[in-house]
């Protein structure tokens, strides 16, 4: 058995898991990132621990394999706070940090507090690793449960500070990789024959059934086996922002994205449905408006991955734990062709297209500044066909899941799962993992705020992304808020939800990156050819109307 440092030990454990990225906030263990810049690992210094962990969730969705993170005692903590975003994505995050000497703990140690509660909080799995010898046990650990059952983030405390009590010393080591948890999912089980043949008889019987995917579905790679399950028994499909990508949605079976950032088309038609199939998806509060779509006491199948999540949020009639993938192929197989359901289908035809006459105004709209729905339908008549949309959350999230259509097979979407503010490093993150592909981030101006000196790391570190602003100079999705609260307008309401309008473009040029700036719709072709033709970071400031504020989610009258 070879002797090595824990750092040099760790190095060909990530590279032998074939991660290519490390994205940290110094100082932390330097001996480990000397050794992986030896096997070519790139080495992505941020300007703050968040904004390294949301790279790393968004590496981990976009590559489906493990990603990994790091920073020292006194950032752990704000760590933490991004892995929430990889917590709730169920995104395999490796979290590595430093901590103060055990001797030192509970001592007032200068700038240290606890880790173990932050991180129990945001990961699946955590531990205190003390000396090198402790790596193999524990750094294979954390590809394992990062990578199996539902995937999500873990950590290992080191340590010392810098984590050099691990990383500094030498040991008998041998370097171990099992290639079965270097990608996602690690194993494939199906679900059992009587379950499906029971999810199959109660599907047949149903006179207007609907699928809702979720990320589940995109995890598992599963889009093929979605489409050719909705298609051979004629059902319509809703998906979560999750799944967005995973099927057409110009297919005549396209219902949309449901829940509280949804089109009013998917709730309607969760609310006519006698029989919902949840594929992949957790049931969670956003994709049923609150639990409350579809409503409660609707029939229920679901399948997933991990028992614990069947029925936790909707009593089912059958529950089918197994791989989303291998399972839909199993009830493939063993299904015959559905009647066609002509007038259920063409019921949900027709409410996806009131829906579409609804909002038509204002996807064409001339006004200027330009309407959020307009630059939505110029950027999905322009993406590239092999484009990674990344989004931010608020209306960020509720523009790009409803209003923008995503038209080729080839184009991939993630989107924020917590935290404004996201969008930026994300999309930093998603790049890494597919440099051969266009990646663009939607964000507002209250979303680049957050991490705008992440643009000097895309321009240090050549991480060639294209950044949208819908720029409104304004947190205008809470606008109706406060001004409830203050019954009206005035200046003091103000102060709570607008800003002065910010060049972004000069902004993105100090930190030599390419900026440009849009007034209309028939500028943005042409700006966003020159963002990604640019060869380096690029901003496109979109100046857009303040009033273009995303109506509440769909609810049937009480």
């Amino acid at each position: 058995m070879p002797s090595m440092t824990g750092g040099r030990f760790i190095a060909e454990t990530v590279h032998g898991y074939g991660i290519t990225h490390v994205f940290f906030m110094p100082y932390i263990g330097p001996r480990a990132l000397m050794e992986m810049e030896k096997l070519g690992i790139k080495r992505v210094q941020t300007h703050g621990e968040k904004a390294a962990a949301y790279m790393a969730d968004a590496y981990a969705r976009v590559k489906r394999a493990p990603a990994l993170c790091m920073a020292q005692a006194v950032g752990v903590v704000n760590l933490a706070a991004g892995l929430q975003d990889a917590y709730l994505a169920c995104s395999p995050v490796i979290a590595l940090t430093g901590r103060e000497l055990l001797i030192n703990q509970q001592r007032h140690a200068y700038q240290e507090v606890d880790h173990v509660n932050p991180f129990s909080a945001v990961s699946k799995y955590s531990a205190y690793v003390s000396t090198p010898e402790h790596l193999p046990v524990y750094l294979r650990q954390a590809f394992r449960a990062a990578t199996t059952g539902t995937p999500g983030p873990v950590h290992l405390d080191f340590e010392g500070i810098a984590g050099q009590g691990v990383v500094e010393q030498e040991a008998d080591l041998e370097v171990i990789v099992e290639e079965a948890f270097t990608r996602l999912p690690p194993f494939r089980p199906e679900a059992e024959i009587s379950g499906i043949d029971e999810a199959l008889q109660l599907l047949a019987g149903a006179e207007r059934p609907v699928i809702v995917a979720g990320g589940g579905v995109l995890a598992s790679d599963a889009r093929n086996e979605l489409i050719e399950l909705a298609e051979k028994l004629s059902i319509p499909v809703a998906t979560s922002l999750n799944a967005k990508t995973m099927f057409p949605p110009d297919h005549p079976l396209a219902v949309g994205v449901p829940g509280s950032y949804s089109r009013a088309c998917s709730n309607k038609v969760l609310c006519e449905t006698d029989l919902v199939f949840f594929i992949g998806s957790h049931t969670g509060g956003q994709v049923t408006n609150s639990y409350q779509i579809p409503p409660q006491g609707t029939p229920i199948i679901q399948l997933d991955i991990n028992p614990e999540e069947i029925g936790r949020n909707y009593p089912v009639q059958v529950g089918l734990q197994g791989d989303v993938k291998s399972s839909l192929r199993r009830m493939i197989n063993r299904s015959a062709p559905g009647d066609p359901r002509d007038a259920w289908v063409g019921r949900v035809q027709e409410l996806v297209q009131e829906w579409k006459s609804s909002v038509e105004h204002l996807v064409n709209s001339e006004i200027l500044p330009m309407r959020p729905e307009r630059l939505c339908r110029e950027l999905s008549d322009y993406l590239p066909s092999d484009a990674i949309l990344v989004s931010d959350t608020g209306h960020a999230g509720i523009w790009t899941g409803t209003m923008l259509d995503l038209k080729h097979p080839d184009q991939s979407y993630i989107r924020c799962s917590g935290s404004l503010g996201w969008g930026l490093p994300a999309a930093m993150g998603a790049k890494c993992a597919r440099p051969d592909r266009p990646v663009l981030c939607f964000t507002g101006d209250g979303g680049i705020w957050y991490h705008i000196a992440e643009l000097e790391t895309a321009a240090r570190c050549g991480i060639n992304t294209v950044t949208v602003v819908n720029n409104n100079h304004s947190l205008n999705q809470e606008q109706g808020g406060v001004e409830q609260i203050y019954g009206g307008r005035t200046p003091g309401s103000d102060e709570l939800w607008l800003f002065d309008d910010a060049d972004f473009a000069r902004i993105a040029e100090s930190f030599g990156a390419l900026g440009i700036t849009v007034n209309k719709p028939e500028e943005l072709p042409g700006a966003l050819e020159r963002a990604f033709a640019s060869g380096r970071p690029a901003v496109v400031d979109v100046k857009t109307h303040v009033e273009g504020i995303a109506p509440r989610a769909w609810m049937p009258a009480a």
